[in-house]
């Protein structure tokens, strides 16, 4: 038994020398890169999966289980693979270079995101417009820092709020198949399901009232 400790001691002290070399970090980081990916993917789709499943789908208590284990690997994966991808080829990129420059960060995504992200189904659509409101915004602040557009005199969100919210809403009432169904779910619970009621059960305690009345 002793022995046996005693192997394990050193297996992680020889692991712990090898996370210390300097010429594996970049092979060691793509790895770490990997399992951060695949944590963070899990933390952010569980709680999401769970709360949009049992608010909007219908389905027994084990297929709803179901449906959010699978959205959770998914979102694990994808993100897993992308970070593995990114880093590995930024790695690259920078060894063949001798050097990294802001272009290779650019193409390594631009690569990772067509491998990993590029198959259109409800996981990847959330993520890139996740990721696209946040760019945009970004954008905007750097348009400004760099003097490309002038600093607004006015906080500009009221009218971005105003305009955003007059947008989506004329989305869903006229042209309501553009936007993305978990989008359609909670607007059609908050705008469309709040127009009928038959008693006070469905009025105040639930949505829609389940019996034949």
């Amino acid at each position: 038994m002793a022995g046996g400790g005693d192997s394990f001691r050193a297996l992680l002290r020889a692991a712990n020398a090898l996370l210390q070399q300097r010429r594996y970090h970049a092979a060691l980081a793509v790895i770490k890169g990997f399992r951060n990916g695949a944590v963070y993917g899990a933390k952010i789709r569980a709680p999401h999966a769970l709360v949009m499943t049992f608010l909007f789908k219908s389905g027994s208590f084990r297929e709803k289980l179901k449906s959010i284990a699978q959205a959770t690997y998914a979102h694990s994966r994808n993100l897993a693979c992308f970070v593995f991808t990114y880093k590995g080829l930024l790695a690259a990129q920078s060894r063949l270079q001798g050097k990294k420059i802001p272009f290779h960060s650019f193409l390594a995504a631009c690569i990772g995101g067509w491998l990993v992200f590029g198959d259109n189904n409800p996981i990847n659509s959330q993520i890139i417009m996740y990721l696209l409101s946040r760019i945009l915004f970004g954008l905007s602040r750097l348009a400004v820092e760099k003097g490309y557009i002038p600093q607004p005199k006015q906080d500009p969100f009221p009218l971005l709020a105003a305009l955003v919210w007059g947008t989506v809403l004329w989305l869903f009432e006229y042209h309501k198949e553009t936007l993305q169904p978990s989008l359609q779910s909670s607007m059609t619970y908050l705008y469309e399901d709040s127009e009928v009621w038959h008693d006070v059960s469905d009025f105040l305690v639930y949505n829609k009232r389940t019996d034949s009345k």
